[in-house]
């Protein structure tokens, strides 16, 4: 496969697929949303990223990638158990869903090509999520933090929880800071996305995505040590930070940290802790632990599940566990055995969110932003596109002398 220069048009896809997982469920917004309506933007938005993506490659040229093959396979657990219809016809609906998405990214993989295109397109699409988020909080700064959530940042004008907006925030703020050290990026344009993203990172007190905003940056910033300067200095600045920080602000960000709860509603992770009890404790049959119940809305007896590993068994059972493991295994490996480099930093960062997130949220088994954040990892590691071979340069002719030419008679 030669090299292919990247349609605009794919940002425009991405941007469809982004706002197809924002997800229908959350707070009250400033103006009434009717669920439907949400519902019909969202799907109508995958049902547009499809149709556009299948018009930019007509002809079908995609590239092998185990991350999608593996994605393939897990329609199967989800069909088969959805077909029993244990969680209604919403079951089916979902698969197709799942379908749509996973389709949409293999006409995407086209332009895989281990540059940092989709990350720019990642960065981009969530920030404009967030401007939403910022321009709620300014708009009705009573809807944006409510009592319901504990006066934590919630989307009021678009219906986001504060996980979710914890969630974007941190991706954007571990991405942009790695192109700021790879100099993909200037300082200023850092500032104009980390800044921001901070405060409203701050402002949803969400545990999960702090933790693996550190986390995968220190990992993703272990990567380049040995190669890069500006890891190193990053990395002693971050130290020096954190200690300070420590030190001077201790009292704070426990308070941050624990959020006014009790030590007994921290120790069950609020609640989490108790639904899983009574998930892994209830009867199954041999099919149900095999290919589960059937895709549905990431709950147990009417509480969401908040695992994305017990959500898979749920719904898609050992099957579907098994093959978003291979997922993780797999995308890990790779990037464990590329040479240093900026992707392979983005790659482990987005790897590495991703598995620690997994443990107190849902999404893996399905179309979400998390399954987006691994495709973006699997396009930073996918092998450059061989650019396409020069032309041969043309023979000079030579010149005949008149002398030597020879008349014919």
């Amino acid at each position: 496969m030669v090299a292919d220069r990247t349609p605009r048009s794919v940002g425009t896809v991405w941007g469809l697929l982004v706002l197809n997982t924002l997800g229908s469920a959350g707070a009250k917004t400033i103006v009434p949303l009717p669920r439907s309506l949400i519902q019909m933007v969202t799907m109508g938005a995958l049902v547009a990223a499809f149709t556009l993506a299948l018009a930019l490659n007509l002809r079908l040229r995609i590239r092998a990638s185990a991350f999608l093959l593996l994605l393939t396979l897990l329609l199967v657990p989800s069909v088969i158990s959805s077909v029993h219809l244990e969680s209604g016809f919403g079951a089916l609906f979902r698969c197709a869903r799942l379908a749509l998405f996973v389709g949409t990214l293999w006409l995407l993989s086209r332009w895989w090509d281990g540059s940092a295109t989709f990350v720019r397109h990642h960065i981009r699409m969530y920030f404009a999520v967030l401007g939403s988020v910022a321009a709620g909080l300014v708009v009705s700064p009573g809807a944006a933090l409510p009592e319901l959530y504990g006066g934590r940042l919630v989307g009021a004008l678009w219906p986001l929880t504060p996980p979710q907006i914890g969630q974007y925030a941190a991706v954007i703020i571990g991405l942009t800071v790695l192109l700021l050290m790879g100099r993909r990026t200037d300082r200023v344009s850092a500032a104009v996305v980390v800044v921001p993203s901070l405060v409203l990172l701050a402002l949803t007190h969400t545990r999960t995505a702090t933790l693996g905003l550190l986390v995968g940056l220190l990992l993703a910033i272990g990567s380049l040590i040995l190669t890069s300067a500006a890891a190193r200095r990053f990395f002693a600045w971050a130290v020096l930070c954190a200690a300070v920080a420590a030190v001077g602000l201790g009292s704070a960000l426990q308070a941050w940290f624990l959020r006014g709860q009790s030590k007994e509603n921290f120790t069950s992770l609020t609640g989490r802790a108790k639904v899983w009890d009574a998930l892994l404790a209830a009867p199954r049959t041999t099919s149900e632990q095999l290919f589960g119940v059937g895709l549905g809305d990431k709950s147990f007896g009417g509480l969401p599940i908040d695992n994305s590993w017990l959500a898979v068994y749920h719904e898609q059972g050992m099957t579907g566990v098994a093959l978003v493991a291979a997922v993780v295994i797999v995308l890990g490996g790779v990037a464990l055995l590329r040479p240093p480099s900026l992707s392979r930093a983005c790659a482990i960062f987005l790897i590495s969110y991703c598995a620690i997130a997994s443990y107190t949220e849902a999404g893996l088994g399905d179309a979400s932003p998390y399954l987006l954040h691994l495709a973006v990892a699997a396009s930073l590691l996918a092998a450059p596109v061989a650019p396409p071979p020069l032309p041969a340069p043309a023979a000079p002719r030579r010149r005949v002398p008149r002398w030597a030419r020879t008349e014919v008679t």
